[in-house]
C-alpha cells in the first residue's frame, strides 16, 4: 500500500474555510452503488477535483484530502473503488483490499470515476495516487469530460498506454526514489502520450519515496507544498 495506517495528508498552502463535508453514495450507470466523500469550500474556486485512491479504497487518508482540497476552494470528491465486491458498509482499518483489487477492472474505474465527474460543476480534474495516479492519467487521457488528470507516483502497470488522443492535459508528480514503476516505463507511456498528441508535464522530486505526499514525512514538507502549488498551478490554468 502507499501510506501507513495512520498517515494523513499535507495541508494547502492557503487554507480557506470549508463549508461542508461528509460520507455520501453514488451510482455509476453500471448500477454500481458505492462510498464517496464530499468536501465542499466556503469559498469556491470555481475548479472541482475527484480523488482517486490508492489500493485501500476510500481510506481515512482521502476522506482528509477531500478536505483538504476544499480547503484549496476545490468542491471534491473522494471515491471508494470496491462497491462492486465490497457493499458500502464501514470499513476498518484491518480491510482486506486484496482480493477486492484483484476483480477490479478499469472499465469499473472510469464508470465510478465518470460518476463523481457528473455529481460536480465547473472543470473536473482527477487527482491520483500510485493506483489511482495511474487511473488519473488514464481517466484524462481518455477525454472522460475532464480539464485534466493528476497523479502522484503512478502505479503504470496497472493501466496500458494510451492508443488515440490527444486528451486532457496530465500533470505527473514522482518521487526519485520511487520503485514502483521504472524509468523505462515512464519513457514508454510518454512516448504514447507523444504519439497521440496528449500534453503532459512531468516532475521528479529528486530523492522522495514513493508516498511522499504524507504529512507524517517532515523531511519531505517542502515538497509537498511545491507539489500543492503545482496542482494550483496546472488546474487554473487548464481550467
Amino acid at each position: 500500500m502507499c501510506h501507513s495506517t495512520d498517515s494523513r495528508p499535507p495541508a494547502p498552502p492557503v487554507q480557506g474555510e470549508v463549508s461542508a463535508h461528509e460520507q455520501i453514495e453514488l451510482t455509476a450507470a453500471d448500477g454500481n452503488r458505492f462510498l464517496a466523500y464530499r468536501a465542499e469550500p466556503a469559498q469556491p474556486n470555481g475548479r472541482s477535483v475527484v480523488i482517486l485512491p490508492d489500493v485501500r479504497g476510500l481510506h481515512p487518508y482521502y476522506r482528509d484530502l477531500a478536505v483538504r482540497f476544499a480547503e484549496a476552494g476545490f468542491t471534491t470528491i473522494a471515491i471508494d473503488y470496491f462497491g462492486r465486491t465490497a457493499g458500502i458498509g464501514e470499513r476498518g482499518d484491518g480491510f482486506d483490499f486484496g482480493p477486492h483489487l484483484d476483480k477490479l477492472t478499469n472499465d469499473h474505474v472510469r464508470a465510478d470515476a465518470l460518476a463523481a465527474t457528473q455529481a460536480l460543476e465547473g472543470p473536473v480534474f482527477t487527482v491520483g495516487f500510485c493506483l489511482g495516479g495511474a487511473q488519473s492519467w488514464r481517466q484524462a487521457a481518455e477525454g472522460n469530460g475532464l480539464a485534466g488528470g493528476i497523479g502522484f507516483y503512478g502505479a503504470l502497470r496497472f493501466i496500458d498506454p494510451p492508443e488515440s488522443g490527444p486528451g486532457a492535459p496530465l500533470l505527473m508528480l514522482l518521487g526519485g526514489a520511487d520503485t514502483v514503476s521504472t524509468p523505462e516505463q515512464f519513457a514508454a507511456y510518454e512516448a504514447a502520450l507523444d504519439r497521440v498528441g496528449t500534453p503532459y508535464e512531468k516532475h521528479v522530486y529528486e530523492g522522495a519515496p514513493h508516498s511522499f505526499f504524507d504529512r507524517s514525512y517532515q523531511e519531505w514538507d517542502e515538497v509537498c507544498q511545491d507539489a500543492w502549488r503545482r496542482i494550483l498551478d496546472f488546474t487554473e490554468r487548464h481550467s
